[in-house]
């Protein structure tokens, strides 16, 4: 039994953001209907592949994050197709889309048409400056991605070394965060409608997402007048916290607590560093000197050496994806999952569900859909006229 386990979603989403957002609903056990536009997600046929891309039914972009779902091709300009969904939405909990805004409408689907057909409905969009229905702006219309997002909020501005350019966070924070939040807001509209028995309209902006995302340049520019910027590992207001070059690698050294700076001193064998700055106040005013002392501390030894001396601290080595894949921590958490890769003679790994629940624990369900896998036991669900169309057969095949 999953925690979502009675909830129907209708995801029209494609690329990153929305189909994070309905994994997470797919792992806590809600049946996720990925309804697809012909030709299918756009993002099928980008790599990486396991070896041959012409034999494979999609890559690992797609694989990661539209596993546990079932597949349903629909064309919207097509009048059974459009009345096949429809009659979907009559059973459904949830709808999330996330197209340019008014494209639903193009197709008369938009969130008061279908409301119309199910007044208890959830409907969920992700867009990159949100939905005039929940505030209208200038932008909206704009197009927006990953990077669009994180150089507006303010990521980018504040990312890199300090005599770098504005750099892009490695993973799509913009796409992710905004899922994430996105998943909330359906949550949050689930647990209101279970109380009232009415449904609403949840919209989250990836500019927004990314501007709460900065909360600490907000209040630090509010509070100093002066705009945050660039300053490499280093933290604004804590100090030790930054990542450190060692003998065959980097550590991060979390220190800037007086316990935790003690016990840092006694390490590297400079009492006097801990009497000279016994609160954090002085530990910042004197970072930049302090920082060079520990960088040629830990620059003489190697990365075990300093994690060993280091012990009860806050510190960590720097780790690359490999690293990851031989942490037993990782595995014993489950963040690795194996899955088929249709076409592929070997099965591969994608990552695993971090929210843990003892009573429900949410369950990567398998490989992500061919295109239109599903097509027969979704239709033969319905009783309306997605029945006509039942029979149709999907171009990538049954599995």
């Amino acid at each position: 039994m999953g925690a979502l386990d009675d909830l129907r979603v209708l995801d029209l989403t494609q690329v990153l953001a929305g189909p994070y957002c309905t994994m997470l609903l797919a792992d806590m056990g809600a049946d996720v209907v990925k309804v697809e536009r012909p030709g299918g997600d756009l993002i099928r046929s980008n790599p990486p592949f396991v070896d041959d891309p012409e034999s494979e039914a999609y890559g690992g972009y797609f694989q990661s994050v539209n596993r546990g779902k079932r597949s349903l091709e629909l064309d919207f300009g097509d009048e059974t197709d459009r009345a096949a969904f429809l009659d979907l939405v009559e059973h459904a909990d949830i709808v999330v889309e996330n197209y340019s805004a008014g494209t639903m409408e193009q197709f008369d689907l938009g969130y008061e048409t279908l409301t119309e057909r199910n007044s208890e409905l959830i409907y969920s969009s992700i867009r990159g400056f949100g939905d005039p229905r929940t505030g209208e702006t200038h932008r909206q219309g704009q197009p927006s991605f990953d990077l669009v997002a994180q150089a507006l909020g303010g990521v980018m501005e504040i990312t890199g070394p300090e005599d770098g350019p504005p750099t892009k966070v490695g993973p799509g924070i913009g796409d992710l965060f905004t899922a994430v939040l996105n998943a909330v807001g359906i949550l949050g509209a689930v647990h209101y409608r279970d109380r009232t028995g009415e449904g609403q309209y949840v919209d989250t902006g990836m500019y927004d997402a990314m501007v709460s995302l900065c909360e600490r340049t907000v209040y630090q520019y509010s509070y100093t007048g002066d705009a945050p910027t660039r300053q490499g590992n280093s933290h604004p207001t804590l100090f030790p916290y930054n990542a450190f070059e060692t003998a065959d690698g980097h550590v991060v050294v979390a220190a800037f607590g007086n316990a935790h700076w003690q016990t840092l001193c006694e390490a590297m064998d400079r009492p006097d560093l801990a009497a000279e700055y016994p609160d954090p106040e002085s530990r910042l005013r004197h970072r930049e000197s302090l920082r060079d002392t520990i960088a040629d501390w830990t620059a003489s030894r190697p990365t075990d050496g300093v994690l060993d001396a280091l012990d009860g601290i806050p510190v960590a080595p720097v780790q690359t994806t490999a690293d990851v894949f031989e942490d037993a921590h990782v595995r014993d958490r489950e963040m690795l999952v194996p899955v088929e890769q249709p076409g592929a003679d070997r099965e591969v790994t994608i990552a695993g569900s971090p929210i843990k629940m003892t009573e429900t624990p949410p369950e990567p369900g398998g490989r992500a859909p061919l295109l239109d896998e599903h097509r027969r036991e979704i239709l033969g669900e319905s009783s309306g006229p997605a029945g006509d169309i039942s029979g149709r057969s999907p171009e990538a095949g049954d599995d």
